[in-house]
């Protein structure tokens, strides 16, 4: 049997797979046997280095408010980055020039800009152009980072996902007399986002993580500046950087999986029921769509 990315695997390919996937395990168990002996010949595995972590208030007064401000910065800037990254990646692929390049220059000039340096002239703009509170305003700094990098890399995204549907679709919609704006917001966007998915959700894991650049520049106090205060006050460096990449790898994981549930449910409503339609109920159809779009001309385009 043929798959579509390769062929099904013959009797030596399968050894040859099984005998590379107990080599990988056995070198894995290897390398984690060794961080184990390391860290407790450092004794970084005492129990008095772990213990702060069982008690409330390591976790009350520095790990949960630092995650706060986690969530709440990467919630702001995604809720930002999403839809202005969807309205750049429409514009690139805009019929008029005047708009298609100014975004495009846009979209490029931020995407080849590093996030922290975004992140540092947006502190700077904050600090001598406007009131914000000097508490509030590494907030700000990181979100506003967050959001020019993030949006951008979302246009190309969204453009690319776009791009990569039929164009038979595009041509079906003009033939029945969609304009392109119409096209774009009910047949081609729609479809796009099920390919899209795996890509903005890679994004998404992305914000959550550049989340840290703040803290450690900025001061802003989200989960990875709240580790160094707590490192400082109970002496346990190590234990306290495993314990906040465990924090970050299941925020990544509930975020992948929602991703992964969201994209099964919109390939699955894609699918075709499969049923028949008889000439008289293909007649209704065409003439509900004629009449929809009747009145909106072929011509226009964004």
């Amino acid at each position: 049997m043929t798959s579509v990315l390769y062929d099904t695997p013959g009797p030596r390919a399968k050894r040859r797979n099984i005998i590379l996937s107990v080599v990988f395990t056995l070198l894995l168990a290897l390398l984690l046997w060794w961080v184990w002996q390391t860290l407790d010949g450092k004794g970084q595995l005492k129990w008095s280095l772990w213990q702060p972590f069982t008690t409330s208030q390591a976790w009350t007064t520095y790990l949960l408010p630092g995650l706060a401000n986690t969530l709440k910065a990467a919630a702001l800037a995604m809720v930002i980055a999403l839809p202005l990254g969807a309205v750049l990646g429409i514009a690139r692929m805009s019929d008029h020039r005047w708009v298609r390049v100014p975004v495009g220059a846009i979209v490029e000039f931020f995407r080849a800009i590093p996030v922290l340096l975004l992140m540092l002239f947006a502190n700077e703009l904050y600090v001598r152009s406007t009131g914000i509170p000097s508490d509030e305003r590494p907030l700000y700094a990181v979100v506003t980072g967050l959001v020019l990098y993030n949006a951008s890399v979302l246009a190309e995204i969204v453009r690319a996902g776009i791009l990569s549907l039929p164009k038979g679709q595009s041509e079906a919609a003009m033939a029945i007399g969609l304009r392109k704006s119409q096209t774009m917001a009910g047949i081609l966007l729609p479809q796009a986002v099920a390919a899209m998915l795996p890509a903005i959700v890679s994004q998404l894991v992305v914000i959550v993580k550049d989340t840290a650049l703040g803290g450690v520049m900025l001061g802003f106090t989200e989960l990875l500046n709240s580790r160094s205060t707590l490192a400082a006050n109970y002496a346990n460096v190590i234990p306290s950087f495993i314990v906040v990449a465990v924090i970050f790898i299941v925020l990544n994981f509930i975020l992948t999986s929602f991703a992964s549930l969201l994209e099964r449910r919109l390939r699955r409503s894609k699918r075709s029921t499969g049923a028949v339609l008889g000439a008289d109920k293909v007649d209704d159809v065409n003439a509900a769509e004629v009449g929809g779009t009747h009145g909106t001309g072929a011509g226009g385009s964004i």
